[in-house]
């Protein structure tokens, strides 16, 4: 791999594939990742298991605080109604703050790292090498998260995990702070017609190229 640093920022809406394009580009640069949204995840599933109030800032500012990056627990966090608490505690200034300076600090480790979420690009690495923002229709998004409930056992119906979708959608995007949106210099993956492994070839190309660049600049 290049010698010098390399940080991606990976964005993108609820189950556009950013998470697990993130994770294979991280495991072919050999770099560490972090899947940014977790760190929203712990906070709201610290309030879930205390029965503390979504709407409690200071509360969830505490639990900011106490995130560790090196304990988040996909397994734990991957619960539907985790997810609903983090896209409320997302909205919190405050939280987001907090949680920012803990990713930026995971982001500039000696030779780069592997980020994705929903501001990565824009707000926490705006210097990032490169910069993806990975999309997808609503309607294949939500095929997707039902397909992934179901290998797990689960049962939900599509026309629910649609309205979620579009809801949590509403609410990153029209935030007031660190809104869902590309960076100006991201480069745009729709992957509503790919595969992942036709999205992580699109995507090598993009860093490879970025990188061809950067060492002859």
């Amino acid at each position: 791999m290049d010698a010098l640093p390399l940080t991606i920022a990976i964005d993108g809406p609820a189950a556009s594939g950013k998470g697990t394009l993130a994770r294979r580009l991280a495991d072919y640069y050999h770099l560490p990742h972090l899947d940014t949204g977790l760190t929203y995840r712990a906070v709201g599933h610290a309030l879930l298991i205390h029965g503390l109030p979504l709407d409690n800032v200071s509360a969830a500012e505490t639990a900011a605080r106490q995130v560790d990056l090196k304990k988040l627990d996909r397994e734990a966090l991957s619960a539907h109604e985790v997810g609903e608490a983090a896209s409320k505690v997302a909205v919190f200034p405050g939280v987001r703050q907090i949680l920012v300076d803990k990713q930026r600090a995971f982001a500039t480790q000696a030779g780069g790292a592997v980020l994705d979420g929903r501001d990565i690009g824009t707000v926490v690495c705006p210097d990032a090498e490169v910069k993806l923002y990975v999309t997808a229709s609503a309607e294949v998004r939500a095929g997707r998260r039902l397909r992934d409930i179901e290998a797990r056992g689960g049962h939900a119906e599509l026309a629910e995990i649609l309205a979620d979708i579009t809801r949590r959608d509403e609410r990153d995007m029209g935030r007031a702070d660190s809104p869902l949106r590309p960076a100006a210099d991201a480069h745009l993956l729709d992957t509503s017609e790919m595969s992942i492994e036709a999205a992580f070839q699109a995507a090598r190309t993009l860093i490879d190229n970025a990188l061809a660049k950067r060492n002859k600049a």
